[in-house]
């Protein structure tokens, strides 16, 4: 924890580990469901509960450590929709030559891999009471 920060309020700290919850909860119901594991962590209901719960937060966390756990999170979750995105435009048209099909399994399956260590990193540094990266 840095001296410079002042000390989050003990219920931040719980609602933030919450979050961390939620996202690995979706990553869960997207590793062992019928959906992709970055499609559940993109549109599924605890994900997106776990967005709406860092805006509805972050100014609470504003000059605190927690700030940029709450940045990162935020940050996972629209980098991982931009992605995605991206992908399904370059594998839709790469899909009349076959071609797409691996461009969008293999997109899918690297942005999972990256969502899972985002949210394991973010949280690990949580429980060591650090702040992230910015």
């Amino acid at each position: 924890m840095s001296a410079a920060l002042p000390a989050p309020d003990k219920s931040l700290v719980t609602t933030t580990h919450i979050v961390y919850a939620l996202h690995a909860l979706s990553l869960v119901i997207g590793a062992f469901g019928a959906a992709s594991i970055i499609g559940a962590f993109i549109f599924g209901w605890p994900s997106i509960i776990a967005v709406v719960i860092n805006y509805v937060k972050r100014s609470d966390a504003r000059g605190t450590w927690l700030e940029s756990h709450f940045n990162w999170q935020i940050r996972t979750f629209w980098y991982a929709l931009l992605w995605a995105a991206l992908v399904f435009v370059v594998s839709v048209p790469l899909a009349l030559v076959l071609i797409g099909f691996g461009t969008w399994f293999l997109g899918m399956f690297v942005l999972g891999i990256w969502a899972i260590y985002r949210i394991a990193r973010g949280w690990l540094a949580l429980k060591d009471g650090k702040p992230l990266p910015v």
